[in-house]
């Protein structure tokens, strides 16, 4: 084959990679605001707490294999978020932020990565805000973030369980969801219930509080919630009971955050 021609099936070929690669979303998920380390049994430093590599019931790795199997690329972001990282991401995932009792040195949200993730989502992005109930999750710094969508975490813990009843966290979607699509039973337990202003529009309601919320800024898309309710241990049935249906739950919410990635 004469080398013009090697050149231009080359050139084809990138371009069909590019065009396949721009195609496939990935969600990135922050490892810099939520940053906790624990000791292995061997003795090792490891990142842990809702990271997709955390198998444990304390990781988001079940997750994660729901993201892929709806065609996701998973990344994660060991940094502050900065224009060129959140332009590779479809999804941008924030859960948890530290407190010190969890992280002696927290990264608190600045106005700068404010402005950064509220610039992203005002061109197209998604962004999920995973708060946590009070005492479990930093809510000054993370609220800046959330307040510019127009949604407030209360530093409070609704939907508390004791033990083992399980009902104070059941919740049930109705039947014509937009998110969740059908009538399902979730679990979600000791939740930061949540304060909207517009664009925001509550997601969940349950008992009253609203605990998930949407809003809609430029083209982008947010969906926040007041606890990370499908880490490992919470989004199967291997602690729940048969009843619950939060991996039915979490891979229609993430065919709903795929509805939204332009």
């Amino acid at each position: 084959m004469q080398p013009r021609k090697l050149f231009v099936l080359a050139a084809c070929l990138a371009t069909f990679t590019t065009m396949a690669q721009r195609k496939t979303p990935t969600v990135l998920l922050d490892y810099y605001f939520n940053n906790e380390w624990h000791r292995t049994p061997a003795g090792d430093s490891a990142r842990f707490h809702y990271t997709w590599e955390d198998k444990a019931n304390s990781g988001f790795s079940k997750l994660g294999d729901i993201f892929k199997s709806q065609g996701f690329l998973l990344a994660s972001l060991p940094a502050a978020p900065g224009p060129a990282d959140l332009k590779k991401a479809s999804v941008y995932i924030i859960a948890d932020p530290d407190i010190e009792t969890e992280n002696p040195h927290p990264h608190f949200i600045s106005p700068q990565d404010v402005k950064v993730i509220k610039d992203w989502v005002k061109a197209g992005g998604v962004l999920v805000l995973m708060g946590n109930d009070k005492g479990n999750a930093e809510f000054q710094h993370f609220n800046q973030l959330s307040e510019t969508f127009g949604i407030h975490f209360n530093e409070d813990c609704v939907n508390h369980v004791i033990g083992e009843d399980r009902a104070p966290g059941t919740i049930h979607t109705p039947a014509d969801d937009p998110i969740f699509k059908s009538s399902l039973q979730l679990y979600m337990k000791d939740v930061a219930s949540l304060r909207l202003t517009a664009p925001a529009r509550p997601a969940i309601i349950n008992n009253g509080a609203v605990i998930a919320a949407t809003a809609r800024m430029g083209k982008g898309t947010v969906f926040a919630v007041g606890d990370p309710w499908i880490y490992n241990e919470y989004i199967d049935n291997h602690i729940l009971p048969a009843s619950f249906q939060n991996m039915e739950g979490a891979t229609a919410w993430v065919r709903w955050l795929k509805e939204q990635v332009r």
